[in-house]
C-alpha cells in the first residue's frame, strides 16, 4: 500500500467564515490555523499547502481570559539600539484589532515559505462586513470550551 501525497494542483480549496464575537483569541487562532494548514482534510500533507481560505469577521469583539487584556504585551525590536517596541493587548485592540488575530494565527503556522503562503489565505475584518460574498463562504463554528 502506497502512502498518498497531495499534489498542489489537485487541492480543492473552500472558503470558511469564522465569527470572532465573544470567542477566546487562542481558540480562534487555533481553529483558523488548522483550516489554513488543511489539517481538517483527510488528504493533509505536511509539506504541501492543502489548506482553505479563512475569513474572520468581528475581530474587535474577540476576548482574552484572565488578566491578559492588560498584562499581555506584544514586543518587537527595530534593530537599532534601544529599539524595543512594546504594546499591550488592550492598546493593540484600540489601534487595529485585526493585528492581534493575525499575530496569533501567524505564530501557529510554520515559520518558512510554506507558512507565508498559507498566511496569505487569511482575511481578517474588524466589523461584520467583508468583500468575499462571491466566494460563498461556509460558516465554521469551532468548539469553544
Amino acid at each position: 500500500m502506497k502512502t498518498y501525497s497531495a499534489k498542489p494542483l489537485e487541492v480543492e480549496r473552500k472558503w470558511y467564515i469564522i465569527d470572532a464575537t465573544d470567542m477566546p483569541l487562542g481558540r480562534l487562532a487555533t481553529a483558523a490555523a488548522n483550516l489554513l494548514r488543511g489539517k481538517t482534510k483527510p488528504e493533509y500533507t505536511p509539506n504541501v499547502d492543502t489548506g482553505d481560505f479563512v475569513i474572520v469577521i468581528n475581530a474587535e469583539k474577540v476576548i482574552v481570559t484572565g488578566k491578559k487584556e492588560t498584562e499581555k504585551i506584544y514586543r518587537h525590536h527595530t534593530g537599532y539600539l534601544g529599539g524595543l517596541k512594546e504594546i499591550s493587548f488592550k492598546a493593540l485592540m484600540e489601534k487595529d484589532p485585526r493585528l492581534a488575530i493575525e499575530k496569533a494565527v501567524k505564530g501557529m503556522l510554520p515559520h518558512n515559505t510554506l507558512g507565508s503562503e498559507q498566511f496569505t489565505k487569511l482575511k481578517v475584518y474588524a466589523g461584520a462586513e467583508h468583500p468575499h460574498a462571491a466566494q460563498k463562504p461556509v460558516e465554521y463554528k469551532p468548539e469553544v470550551k
